[in-house]
């Protein structure tokens, strides 16, 4: 039995970064929004994939790590009292015969709206598993493809598998906490950061990590507790390396699950949308943030955030077309800081 349908202003498919401040900018304009997530919380891949990690390009934030930005755009929309819908995917989207849409998702929740924004980053997101036999059995105790909270792995004996920037990162990070710490990839060269790379090189020469050039092929342990790992190589053949954790960094698969589904037209699996309102092909419909295409789109949060600001005034044009829109400074308008209770 499907539950009795909501009533709002504006749908939101995403509740990362770019998906919350579109709820600011809505807000300004009086305009309602839910918001519907796959993860349990707000944050988007800030806070799945690299809640603890900094970030260095958002404006007038020197520095800010993926969780501290998240809880500051709570913290910022919080006037507008958005609703969330968590762990749960858009599944349905049909066009309603009075113009409005409606969005089923897949625990069987309904909402109906005039405008729905799609700011599902890549879409969802999985973890690229290596092909090791009885992987499954160690994950979320022991074998994690994510840092959320670096204190679960102080003390431990560490090995991270990948040659890329969470690798690298997460390598150099951990490091100070971790009782023992290796890297393993296949080869001596890698995908991230110079800088990382070179982090960790000094820290094998210091004798302060080990690093394996060689796959990960079996692992051991009981119960879900990690005790040891097969390595391989050309040149020793197998050997084995003592551990009680493994994070393994082979990077991402994002796919667009049933918002390919919605009737948009695609590109290279991502939507592409005009730069005046960041509309799709299908009018009432928006896209923003990294799952938007359009020429010289750079995949920013700051992208997002400004192409959030003018998806929200197409919006409000949508939603009230007998009202006339006036463009208002939060710095000078009466109206707008009562809204925002600083007034």
């Amino acid at each position: 039995m499907t539950n009795a349908a909501i009533d709002t202003d504006v749908i939101i498919i995403g509740a990362g970064p770019v998906g919350l401040f579109a709820v600011f900018e809505l807000g300004l304009l009086d305009l309602k929004c839910h918001l519907i997530d796959i993860l349990d919380r707000p944050g988007g891949q800030c806070a799945e994939l690299y809640p603890e990690k900094p970030i260095y390009d958002i404006p007038a934030l020197p520095m800010c790590t993926g969780q501290e930005l998240t809880d500051r755009l709570m913290e910022q929309i919080t006037p507008f009292s958005p609703e969330f819908h968590f762990s749960q995917m858009a599944e349905k989207l049909e066009k309603m015969d009075d113009g409005r849409w409606r969005l089923t998702t897949d625990a069987e929740t309904v909402l109906q709206a005039p405008v729905v924004v799609v700011a599902a980053g890549g879409g969802s997101f999985v973890p690229k598993k290596p092909p090791i036999k009885g992987i499954e059995d160690f994950e979320g105790t022991s074998v994690h493809y994510a840092v959320r909270k670096m204190e679960q792995f102080r003390g431990k004996n560490i090995l991270i598998a990948g040659g890329g920037d969470s690798a690298l990162d997460w390598t150099v990070n951990l490091q100070p906490l971790a009782e023992k710490m290796a890297l393993v990839h296949r080869r001596d060269e890698f995908r991230a950061a110079p800088d990382s790379v070179n982090k960790m090189r000094s820290l094998v020469a210091d004798g302060e990590m080990n690093l394996h050039i060689a796959q990960v092929a079996a692992l051991h342990g009981e119960n879900g507790q990690l005790e040891a790992v097969t390595l391989k190589n050309k040149e020793q053949g197998e050997f084995q390396v003592e551990c009680d954790t493994l994070l393994a960094f082979y990077g991402l698969t994002m796919k667009l699950g049933p918002v390919a589904e919605f009737g948009l037209n695609l590109h290279e699996n991502l939507i592409p949308v005009d730069t005046e309102k960041f509309e799709t092909s299908e009018p009432g419909i928006f896209a923003i943030g990294d799952i938007n295409h359009y020429p010289g789109k750079l995949k920013l949060i700051l992208s997002g955030f400004h192409e959030g600001a003018l998806m929200s005034q197409q919006a409000f044009r949508i939603i009230h077309p007998d009202q006339k829109l006036r463009f208002q400074y939060t710095t000078s308008s009466s109206s707008l800081q009562k809204k925002l209770g600083v007034s």
